[in-house]
């Protein structure tokens, strides 16, 4: 099935993240008695020293950080890490706010939004398949907001950022792990500054509650860090085209949990609307599989 052992080893990596990434509101439901910011703020702080940690222990704290401190990347890397805090504040949100269907719908979006993206800030043409799938995802938002009368905001936040996100990144070629350390550090002020107001107005759960639920806080940075490096050693095994049909197992593992676990109501209008995603996304996937599998031309020399 798998031509090498790299291969599959890759295939293992990739499940894992994915599978990972679809159950991590179980984490978020378990803190759900913590407020959102206050969740947030301690992803960002742990991740940090997890991620230290992990880089030094691997022996490249140094080497990884040496040229993101430029002052022509150093701007790329706020603005980045600024938009995947508020893609992370909205996604703990979400949770929180028992609306982890629309979560799930958001990151089905999110293909077909880094699509349009590609199309609006980086020129690329779209193929025709791709416009009919970018046209099948609107008409089943649009749906959805008809059907129920309300904007699917908080989905659509998750999607267009982390689009975003990796628009931004796409401009600074760095290191996951390094790069999401910068990112992280330069978020590290504000969230002191809000933790220090937090603690004066008596509001700071962290330390004054219980043991159980400083110790899953305190596990925040693992659950941001790990699978970022279950995702790169995929990475390093599998084509990224290979890798794009893996990242539809989170949203489908974060809907079955909203849906059988949660209790979240899903709707026909809901089935309509996801319906016509998961129709977009397979049209997307076939037209990936027969490009892949069409022989380039190469112009012969005289």
């Amino acid at each position: 099935m798998f031509r090498d052992q790299q291969e599959r080893s890759g295939v293992i990596y990739a499940t894992a993240t994915f599978c990972f990434y679809g159950l991590t509101p179980l984490y978020f439901k378990a803190v759900q008695h913590v407020s959102a910011l206050e969740v947030l703020g301690h992803r960002i702080v742990w991740s940090v020293l997890f991620l230290i940690l992990l880089m030094a222990w691997w022996g490249g704290l140094g080497r990884g950080l040496s040229g993101l401190w430029r002052r022509d990347v150093l701007p790329w890397l706020l603005l980045s890490g600024a938009i995947i805090g508020f893609n992370w504040g909205v996604f703990i949100w979400t949770v929180h706010a028992d609306r982890v269907l629309e979560a799930s719908l958001g990151y089905y979006i999110n293909p077909l939004v880094n699509i349009l993206l590609g199309l609006i800030f980086l020129g690329e043409r779209l193929r025709p398949v791709q416009w009919v799938a970018v046209g099948l995802a609107a008409t089943g938002t649009l749906t959805l907001v008809l059907a129920q009368g309300i904007v699917p905001w908080a989905g659509l936040a998750l999607a267009f950022s982390f689009g975003f996100y990796g628009l931004v990144r796409k401009r600074v070629a760095v290191r996951a792990a390094s790069g999401l350390l910068v990112e992280t550090a330069l978020l590290l002020p504000a969230v002191i500054l809000a933790g220090l107001w937090a603690w004066q107005a008596g509001q700071l759960v962290f330390l004054n509650l219980n043991l159980r639920t400083d110790l899953l806080l305190l596990a925040a940075g693992v659950i941001t860090t790990l699978p970022l490096i279950w995702f790169a050693n995929a990475a390093r095994r599998l084509p990224l085209s290979v890798i794009g049909f893996f990242q539809y197992i989170a949203p489908t593992v974060t809907l079955c949990l909203a849906v059988f676990l949660f209790g979240e109501t899903f709707t026909t209008a809901h089935g309509v609307t996801f319906g016509l995603i998961w129709l977009a996304l397979a049209l997307l996937m076939a037209d990936t599989i027969r490009n892949r599998r069409r022989p380039r031309i190469h112009p012969q020399r005289d």
